[in-house]
């Protein structure tokens, strides 16, 4: 047990490096611009959550490199924190501490890792916002945070990298999303060298394509004992199966939600509405 105490240790503190669940439009190339389904009524809590991540990004900003570090590690998940407690108390960290998993998702590690997960959760919040009500949609969004921290906590047990990002919590607004509305639509963009396509899929075959992406990453990071740039699929994983499984339990009661939209009132005209 000493032997991993001092590797722990080194593997811990001689890197500035992180680990973060990554920006959600992370490695498939489709990057969604709109989707067809417009929002019923205004996404408070989307745009809340919106705002506190990027103050607190901002807030990251004024911070050293070794100020931020040491912010990583206190806030974000470290999975040797709770697999190894006498590794967590060697180095200052308390192993019964379980706020990380909550905290950690509000924190990011860059300003790729921050536009990319709120561009996504502004995209696909406000529709779910809509089926489940402002109060139910904060609980789901913080429940499936913390399931998918947990996640990578299970399948990175001996890891000593501090985990930080929204991207599990907004997996399973994902996963909700892609129960709900299997109707929809994403507007995606392909940048081909420096030209920009833009064309529709259907949201179902965009999302399972996703999921499946951070599926076999996941697999093959595992495989090849590989940070694959320091994302954490199966957090994704875990987040999108939450959202998919639990989601029902938050929807709000039948007379409470809104019409569904007839055929004619959503369609890839709606998804163009609204731009300038």
């Amino acid at each position: 047990m000493k032997a991993v105490e001092r590797a722990l240790h080194a593997r811990a503190f001689t890197s500035a490096s992180r680990r973060s669940t990554g920006s959600i439009t992370g490695r498939p190339r489709l990057i969604p611009i709109r989707d067809t389904i417009p929002h019923r009524s205004p996404p408070v809590v989307t745009w809340a959550l919106i705002a506190v991540n990027v103050a607190v990004f901002l807030y990251e900003l004024t911070l050293g490199p070794e100020e931020l570090q040491a912010l990583f590690y206190m806030f974000g998940v470290v999975p040797a924190r709770y697999s190894h407690p006498e590794w967590a108390q060697l180095v200052g960290l308390r192993f019964d501490n379980y706020w990380p998993f909550l905290t950690g998702m509000f924190l990011h590690g860059g300003w790729a890792h921050v536009i990319g997960n709120m561009w996504t959760l502004w995209i696909f919040g406000d529709n779910v916002e809509d089926r489940m009500g402002r109060v139910r949609y904060l609980l789901f969004y913080l429940l499936t945070g913390v399931v998918a921290g947990i996640t990578h906590w299970l399948t990175n047990v001996d890891s000593t990298v501090p985990t930080v990002g929204a991207s599990g919590a907004i997996a399973g607004v994902l996963g909700a999303y892609f129960v709900l509305f299997r109707e929809s639509r994403i507007v995606v963009m392909i940048p081909v060298f420096f030209f920009p396509f833009f064309f529709e899929l259907p949201a179902v075959m965009y999302l399972l394509f996703w999921f499946l992406s951070q599926v076999l990453s996941g697999t093959i990071a595992g495989l090849t004992a590989s940070d694959v740039g320091g994302i954490a699929f199966w957090a994704h994983v875990g987040g999108f199966v939450a959202g998919v499984v639990f989601h029902r339990l938050f929807l709000l009661p039948e007379p409470q939600r809104p019409r569904r939209f007839w055929r004619d009132e959503y369609g890839i005209e709606g998804a163009w509405r609204n731009w300038p």
